[in-house]
């Protein structure tokens, strides 16, 4: 690997202009192409101390062996040069898309002679409408189908139109009059261009003006008595209905937009986006992103680079006149001003607050959270993929055998309060939701007499108890205090104990234990292990920012590689244990969120201190109040009276109730 520092610019080199930047390796590759408003700003930040920096740029800045910049007049300029720029060298640092289907168009080539209505894929072409995406190409046929009927337009390739010309005679589709036929004359050209351009009008959205003509020349044709003529417009008209039932009616007819909805975790990210085009919806798309490709990538940068890699390839035509957005991007008035120069008008670009246009994105976020969870089942389902998994374990691991169990653990607090730790089980890859257990966390008595609650400390009281408890019901002893509670209807998963007749909850070890950190936390799962005795579990730790693997005592980690399937495995398990050891202690810390004068009297319970407030209004009017008037409160007996007034009137401080998560007083 380079030193940065062997290829650093002088800062006085660098403009202070925005532009576009790209490092290159010792090869010559570009391997990173970004924008900045500033470059002497930006590239500096890449060479400072090479440890403050994020693991993924610091490997970024060491593979590389130059950098270079080019100079643009304002940030629109630099995002249309970096989306070109990406699009040509596809450096293996830019965080990319992955389409998760190849969506076909409805194309009409109108830079033809005789325009032709098709299927399309791929790069789009100039001269050339487009309608859709389409999710299946069957669905554009189908719609083609029943537009014909009314827009006669050519669909035939270019080596049937001409045969057809050469020998004076047309296809089918002529004969059954669902096209015009202007490979033999019957309209000219002038005549089938305008069919064309009412074919493009009718998919752009502007269809009323189609109905009430069809449904005008039916009733003349009827009142003509012509009811052969009216009987065919009654069938065009049925068709034009029928065409249009395939897309729902979402917005006003007047609405073109592209609404963008992403739901995400700590990995990936799924995108989806409705093209609504005359208020309806005419395709839909989708995407998954890494977003460990460039390091913390976050929900507005997603987006910023959502956007540019889905219209810098665009026409005008496919820009619409709104793009929504759940968040937006970090330079939001800059890429605006870009979508509009692509389009040639004004583009607005913005979060839907209320309305329809906020209930659609609700509705594409809820596919992009469909999406997402499909991804992750359709990898986590295959099992070649689960077998291969395990086994690249084995290997990255040098484990004896393929493991089978694997246990996580994860602690979770809000700067050491509420400290919870998780355990989940995966077995052949698979999650057993029966066998997840939720540790409450006490801390580790100091010999000053204070209590350790730090990660390490949390990590060795779990996997202390955890074993200790294997080891007690492996000697049928008895067990330890624990919540272990997943659920109510939690079922019961290992042996059975004969003399309780309850299962044995921790009789199964695990051939490998992950913790979610690195060298600190797996060192203290390890020496918890090394303190029972127990020596045939490995332990291993992910730590999050570059995906690494710590094994105990290493100083290095291990790297595996990013399409590996053992590194998904362990991600998928690292955050499962993250999401449970979190809502339980979301759960812990909601109940102690509300506190106030009346929670630490003993023998007041919730619902007598409920009907104290439910009776005085505030805690400052039962500290006020007498014996006799607390006593007149239901529920509440001479004692209990009391020792409440004692209690509100010991130090006379009034202290009202306080949500401790934001600070109001609640009186």
């Amino acid at each position: 690997m380079a030193d940065p520092s062997t290829y650093r610019p002088k800062p006085g080199e660098i403009p202070v202009d925005p532009g576009v930047y790209r490092f290159r390796d010792k090869d010559g590759r570009v391997i990173y192409v970004g924008k900045a408003k500033s470059l002497r700003s930006r590239l500096s930040s890449y060479f400072q101390d090479i440890s403050a920096l994020h693991p993924r740029t610091r490997t970024m800045v060491t593979t590389g062996a130059s950098v270079e910049w080019t100079v643009v007049r304002n940030e629109v300029e630099a995002l249309q040069l970096e989306y070109s720029w990406i699009k040509e060298f596809d450096p293996r640092f830019n965080v990319k898309y992955r389409d998760d289907k190849s969506y076909p168009y409805l194309a009409v080539t109108m830079g033809e002679l005789f325009p032709r209505a098709q299927v399309m894929r791929g790069r789009k072409r100039p001269g050339t409408r487009y309608f859709g995406p389409y999710a299946h190409a069957w669905a554009i046929r189908e719609t083609l189908d029943q537009l014909l009927r009314v827009f006669p337009i050519r669909t035939c390739s270019s080596g049937v139109f001409k045969r057809a010309g050469q020998v004076g005679r047309p296809c089918l589709l002529g004969y059954i009059e669902k096209c015009s036929a202007p490979c033999v004359g019957r309209v000219s050209e002038e005549a089938h261009r305008a069919i064309a351009e009412d074919f493009c009008d009718f998919m752009a959205g502007h269809t009323d003006r189609f109905v009430k003509r069809l449904e005008r020349e039916m009733l003349d044709a009827s009142s003509e008595l012509d009811f052969e003529t009216a009987a065919r417009r009654r069938d065009d008209l049925g068709a034009l209905t029928k065409a249009l039932e395939r897309s729902a009616v979402v917005l006003g007819d007047a609405t073109d937009a592209d609404v963008f909805g992403i739901a995400d975790d700590e990995l990936e990210a799924a995108v989806q986006v409705f093209h609504v085009r005359g208020g309806r919806v005419r395709g839909q798309r989708g995407w998954v992103v890494d977003k460990q490709e460039e390091g913390d990538l976050g929900l507005a940068e997603v987006v910023e680079r959502l956007l540019i890699q889905v219209y810098g390839g665009e026409s005008p035509e496919g820009v619409p006149r709104e793009v929504l957005v759940p968040v937006l991007p970090p330079d939001a008035d800059s890429v605006a001003e870009w979508l509009s120069g692509l389009r040639g008008a004004r583009v607005d670009l913005r979060v839907p607050q209320r309305g329809d246009k906020r209930t659609l994105m609700q509705t594409v976020e809820r596919n992009a959270s469909q999406s997402l969870a499909r991804h992750k089942v359709a990898r986590a389902g295959d099992l070649t993929a689960r077998s291969q998994a395990l086994q690249d374990l084995q290997d990255a691991l040098g484990l004896t055998q393929a493991p089978l169990r694997i246990e996580c653990f994860d602690v979770s607090h809000v700067q050491g309060t509420n400290v919870v730790a998780s355990m989940v089980v995966f077995e052949d890859g698979l999650a057993r939701k029966g066998e997840y257990r939720r540790f409450i966390v006490r801390g580790t008595p100091q010999a000053d007499g204070s209590v350790r609650v730090d990660d390490t400390a949390a990590m060795d009281e779990v996997l202390t108890r955890r074993f200790r408890r294997y080891l007690e019901e492996q000697g049928d002893t008895g067990g330890l205090e624990i919540d272990d509670r997943e659920g109510e209807d939690a079922l019961p998963h290992g042996p059975i104990d004969e003399t309780t007749g309850k299962p044995r909850r921790f009789a199964y070890p695990p051939q490998l234990i992950v913790v979610d950190g690195g060298k600190p936390q797996v060192n203290a799962a390890a020496a918890a292990l090394d303190k029972l005795g127990i020596d045939d579990v490995a332990v291993v730790g992910l730590a999050k920012r570059l995906e690494e693997v710590w094994l105990p005592d290493d100083d290095f980690p291990v790297i595996l590689p990013r399409t590996s399937e053992g590194l998904y495995l362990l991600q998928r398990v690292r955050d499962e244990a993250h999401r449970f050891a979190i809502t339980f202690h979301r759960q812990r810390r909601s109940k102690a969120m509300v506190r106030s004068a009346l929670d630490d009297i003993p023998g007041l319970g919730q619902v007598r201190a409920k009907a104290l407030l439910a009776h005085f209004g505030s805690v400052k009017k039962v500290r006020a109040a007498d014996v006799s008037q607390i006593t007149a409160v239901k529920g509440i007996g001479p004692a209990l009276a009391e020792s409440i007034h004692r209690a509100l009137r010991e130090d006379g401080a009034d202290v009202p109730a306080v949500n401790l998560t934001t600070g109001e007083v609640l009186e």
